[in-house]
């Protein structure tokens, strides 16, 4: 069966999907994927798989894919972030039989991307990426999309979408923000980019941004007139967007935890779950947060999350009539509803205007650490995080990496190995007997070569043979 392409591979490969549930690093594993689907997604991605690693590693292919394989899955694409036409299309003819599409991250901006050269950092490789793009379009048998952060300027974005396309692309999903606007900087994502490409190509396009409920998905199809509409951080949030339900937060806590037992994966990424459905009830019952982060199995997490229904049900009861929720909410805390990550302006209002927690941290404030360094303290009262009192050490004379005290190069271990080795020498220092070890295996080799000499002939010894002859002529 020829491999079917943009608009035909949308329509009955994918089904004409409208709601899409993004590929969430740790966040989209198998069980929240059926969650998803059962609350209305028709569309769902693995979590960001790493090509090479998926290539050389047989058990991660088995953990991530392989083991994951499930009839109600699909359709379903996989997602890979490469920097490598061979490496990106290797891992895609692995990957091929287990989905209905493979998808090039073209949009992750955190800062593990930039270290690793891929994802949103490559936006402005266009050649590495016509070439990724055709040689995958030329050797899979499923279709290749892509997902993409815009640039500032709209014309840059149509172009860089038009080469995409070009290059073998049959579905782009857009995520109107640019690589710089992540975390607190966020802001609002640009339809105009989204609805700009979207006239400019020939393919499907998803549209990325904004997406906290229905009413978004509707208008922002609408707006932009795109085929379908991906959803990350609100549906997190509130599992059943897409069916423009609210409900309570234990009603999906419970169902997701039950396909977690059917389909385990792990604990880090069921707590993380967990605490984003109960984000805003968190807020109120302060006190389960820290048994939430410390229980260690299934069910311990499950107990927690049972407690704050009972915690939940006790505020209702005790809800009077015509009371309004706090806090600036739209709905009671025990309801699924977004949440609106503050800006950098807002932080600094509720920190009175105060400095940044690193220089606050530098000058050795207490309160101000962040609780992974507050409970380092707590196991080692005697720990400071005082950037004055670290001790200095003395730099590699290379590298700049701290050097060995005793090393005979005044170079760090690795390039002390590196130079012992070239020059044949010996660094007591760091334990490294390149000349030591050559002697001695030179002194073995004469031993082996030298001649042996053949044994002296003696006396006979007295008694054996002879005397056994001398006893049988007498």
């Amino acid at each position: 069966m020829p491999k079917l392409q943009g608009f035909e591979f949308w329509s009955r490969t994918l089904g004409g999907a409208r709601h899409v549930v993004a590929p969430m690093v740790d966040q989209s594993e198998l069980a929240w994927r059926l969650l998803s689907r059962r609350h209305g997604a028709q569309l769902c991605y693995t979590p960001m798989l790493h090509a090479q690693v998926f290539v050389r590693d047989a058990n991660y292919r088995k953990e991530n894919l392989y083991c994951e394989a499930c009839p109600e899955d699909r359709p379903l694409i996989v997602q890979f972030c490469a920097n490598d036409p061979e490496v990106f299309v290797q891992a895609a003819l692995l990957a091929q039989d287990y989905c209905d599409a493979v998808d090039l991250n073209l949009g992750c901006p955190q800062m593990i991307a930039k270290r690793g050269h891929y994802g949103a950092f490559l936006q402005e490789e266009w050649d590495l990426l016509r070439r990724m793009i055709l040689l995958a379009h030329e050797k899979l048998s499923v279709p290749v999309t892509c997902k993409i952060r815009v640039f500032p300027e709209i014309d840059k974005t149509v172009r860089y979408a038009q080469m995409l396309e070009k290059a073998g692309c049959q579905l782009l999903t857009v995520h109107g923000r640019t690589k710089e606007q992540k975390g607190p900087l966020s802001g609002a994502a640009s339809w105009e980019h989204i609805k700009a490409v979207r006239k400019a190509v020939a393919i499907p396009v998803f549209a990325n941004g904004n997406i906290q409920c229905l009413r978004d998905v509707e208008r922002c199809l609408q707006d932009t007139g795109v085929q379908g509409v991906m959803s990350a951080e609100g549906h997190l949030h509130n599992p059943a967007l897409f069916e423009g339900r609210s409900p309570a937060v234990w009603e999906l806590a419970e169902e997701y935890l039950d396909l977690v037992r059917q389909h385990p994966c792990p604990l880090s990424y069921v707590r993380a779950h967990l605490f984003k459905l109960w984000h805003h009830t968190l807020q109120v019952h302060q006190q389960l947060r820290e048994e939430l982060a410390k229980v260690k199995t299934l069910e311990g997490i499950a107990a927690v999350s049972q407690e704050l229904k009972l915690r939940c049900q006790e505020d209702i009861s005790r809800q009077k009539e015509g009371e309004k929720p706090s806090g600036g909410l739209p709905f009671f805390h025990w309801i699924c509803q977004p949440y609106f990550r503050p800006g950098p302006q807002e932080g600094s209002k509720e920190n009175g205007g105060a400095r940044s927690k690193r220089a606050l941290e530098e000058e050795g404030s207490t309160e101000a650490l962040s609780k992974n360094k507050q409970k380092k303290q707590l196991r080692n009262p005697h720990k400071t995080f005082d950037p004055s009192l670290k001790p200095k050490y003395a730099k590699c004379d290379q590298c700049g990496n701290p050097k060995g005290n005793r090393c005979v190069f005044n170079l760090c271990r690795g390039c002390c190995k590196k130079r012992a080795f070239r020059e044949t020498a010996d660094c007591p220092g760091h334990g490294l007997l390149f000349k030591t070890k050559l002697e001695k295996s030179l002194a073995w080799k004469g031993a082996q070569l030298r001649p042996q000499e053949p044994p002296q002939a003696g006396p006979a010894p007295l008694g054996g043979l002879p005397e056994a002859v001398g006893s049988a002529l007498t």
